[in-house]
């Protein structure tokens, strides 16, 4: 089974102000782009976001595509730079144990499915404590691909190639339940982001942090699990 983790919101809370200053003093140094405007964040990929405050400052799409590789490798420079170099107290509630008890079952494989660019992704999660369960050449980020639906096709490539009845997604947005959804996949949601149980109901199932969610993810491992497995 694969399991398709975000970051920021679902493994990860308080762990985006430095993200968006690095991304903001990136587009500046690339672009010259300032503004003091924000755009919607919540569950969308670094460069649909990098695009609106583009945009808010001037920038024209052409001008933009030509610098987006700098803008993806300065940025995570720029994040390397400003993130703690202990991010442990940011784990959400939970996720810690969840991803420690995922690595002990057998059949299972957790990967990442994240707005973020990977480098950003990465360092976070190492900082953090977590990288060492999600395997370097998986995953889907948002250096692959602007947009997000497009992130879970490649993230079950990379993992193997794993069917879509063999991959749930953990996400804590309407956006990522909306990917994972354009994918046919099954998704659970967790209300530790910025959005109200409430506004997540299109997932599979809800729950209200780390705990809560092992408890679903279980029910949902046990299922697909072979018969002779159970």
């Amino acid at each position: 089974m694969l399991v398709l983790f975000d970051i920021d919101g679902t493994l990860l809370l308080r762990s985006s102000a430095e993200h968006a200053a690095a991304l903001r003093e990136a587009l500046a140094a690339i672009y010259g782009a300032r503004t003091p405007q924000r755009v919607a964040a919540a569950g969308r990929t670094d460069t649909a976001i990098a695009r609106d405050l583009a945009a808010l400052a001037g920038v024209d799409a052409e001008h933009f595509e030509a610098g987006l590789a700098a803008l993806q490798a300065h940025t995570g420079e720029l994040f390397a730079q400003r993130c703690p170099e202990d991010l442990r107290e940011r784990v959400a509630p939970g996720m810690a144990e969840l991803l420690a008890a995922l690595g002990r079952r057998g059949g299972v494989q957790c990967s990442l499915l994240t707005g973020n660019y990977e480098a950003v992704a990465r360092c976070k999660l190492e900082r953090a404590g977590l990288g060492g369960y999600f395997a370097p050449g998986q995953g889907a980020f948002g250096s692959d691909s602007e947009h997000r639906d497009e992130l879970p096709p490649l993230a079950r490539r990379r993992a193997g190639g794993q069917p879509r009845e063999r991959t749930i997604v953990i996400g804590d947005t309407p956006l990522d339940i909306a990917c994972a959804r354009a994918d046919g996949l099954r998704v659970l949601a967790v209300a530790t982001g910025p959005h109200a149980a409430s506004e997540l109901t299109a997932a599979d199932a809800v729950a209200a942090d780390g705990w809560e969610l092992a408890a679903l993810l279980d029910a949902e491992l046990d299922l697909s699990a072979p018969a002779a497995c159970r």
